[in-house]
């Protein structure tokens, strides 16, 4: 096994290929091993080159309304009476870490996913 750091795009390339023939190889032996570490090494790479930004706490609470077929009055409980909920989704009102906490907790939304901060939109 002869295993070097990722520095560019074609190292990136060729451990993504080498990693592609280990799939499924088995457990406990040096395949896996170098499997393992390759994965690892790829994983660095990727958070260095291709980060990956939080999402926007809106747009993943309306991700999970579509996901889940909730409706706008399915929130209520979570956010306050229809008219807050309706300023939320449309970028009028922020959530509260109060809203935060109820959100995580009534329907298992991952707070990471909803305390970024974001800007408020004009009225149209």
């Amino acid at each position: 096994m002869n295993i070097n750091p990722i520095k560019t795009e074609q190292d990136y390339e060729a451990t993504l290929d080498r990693i592609d023939e280990l799939m499924g190889c088995a457990v406990d032996t040096p395949e896996a091993d170098e499997l393992d570490i390759l994965v690892t090494l790829v994983e660095a790479y990727e958070a260095k080159h291709y980060p990956i930004d939080k999402p926007d706490p809106i747009e993943a609470l309306k991700f999970y309304i579509e996901q889940y077929g909730l409706q706008q009055k399915d929130l209520e409980k979570y956010i306050g009476r229809s008219g807050r909920v309706s300023e939320v989704l449309s970028y009028q009102r922020k959530l509260t870490l109060p809203m935060i906490r109820r959100l995580h907790d009534g329907l298992n939304i991952p707070t990471e996913s909803l305390i970024k901060d974001y800007e408020l939109r004009p009225r149209m």
